[in-house]
């Protein structure tokens, strides 16, 4: 079987047998990819397989292309970067949790797109290390991963437009058609658009103001991407955030 070398971010696990899983991960040289992991309860050296593939985990590995079968193995598997608060905070693991399954049901591709794993790869470590915001980082992910899945808006923003959704573009008055952000939140995708990360701490958004725009952003990649309708994690975003 002939080997590689890669970087990945777990997207999702799958029981498979007593001590095996089928691990799908966005790398950088295949674009998706899944790994059958045989033993995954085995412990080695600082820590078992199981603990590196949880949802938004970064890792590194060596992998066995094999020809006979739909999966790829894994030679050697390791830590991406040390996590120091993604495990451990409730409010970043639920994050995670929803970020890693909407990558997975809407990205199908197996072929390379750098653009779009380096996006998700630093996603991953800026949740980490973020500080402050944290509440606020969902609806920075979504806004930007449309504009590397293909539909970002179409033009400039000006201030008090609305956002037609079904035309991609920011428009002067109300669309008749249903479907569309109003002035509010037309002007905060603009501004999540072109954010900083690091100063996601500086919207001040309350809980209306967040559950407004994420539910403007569903029925925003729901016109494209119909899968976004599958991803039940959102409903524990809801709660917590």
């Amino acid at each position: 079987m002939k080997s590689y070398k890669g970087r990945g971010i777990v997207l999702h696990t799958l029981k498979y047998g007593d001590s095996s899983l089928v691990a799908y991960l966005l790398t950088d040289v295949w674009g998706r990819r899944n790994y059958m992991v045989q033993g995954v309860r085995s412990h080695r050296g600082h820590g078992s397989k199981l603990s590196m593939l949880q949802p938004m985990f970064p890792v590194e590995f060596e992998g066995l292309e094999s020809s006979r079968q739909q999966m790829d193995r894994f030679k050697e598997l390791r830590v991406g970067f040390p996590l120091q608060s993604l495990p451990f905070d409730v409010r970043k693991s639920t994050m995670s949790l929803f970020m890693a399954e909407t990558l997975y049901r809407l990205v199908r591709e197996s072929e390379p797109n750098e653009p779009l794993f380096d996006f998700v790869w630093n996603s991953a470590l800026a949740l980490d290390t973020l500080e402050t915001g944290v509440s606020n980082f969902h609806l920075w992910f979504l806004a930007n991963l449309s504009r590397l899945l293909g539909f970002r808006p179409g033009n400039d923003y000006h201030p008090g437009w609305w956002f037609d959704i079904r035309e991609g573009l920011y428009v002067p008055t109300p669309p008749l058609h249903p479907g569309s952000m109003d002035p509010a939140n037309a002007s905060l995708l603009n501004l999540l658009l072109g954010l900083d990360v690091r100063d996601l701490g500086s919207l001040g958004l309350n809980r209306t103001q967040r559950a407004e725009f994420l539910n403007a952003m569903l029925t925003y990649y729901g016109y494209h991407l119909d899968a976004i309708s599958a991803v039940r994690s959102v409903h524990i975003l809801r709660e917590v955030f």
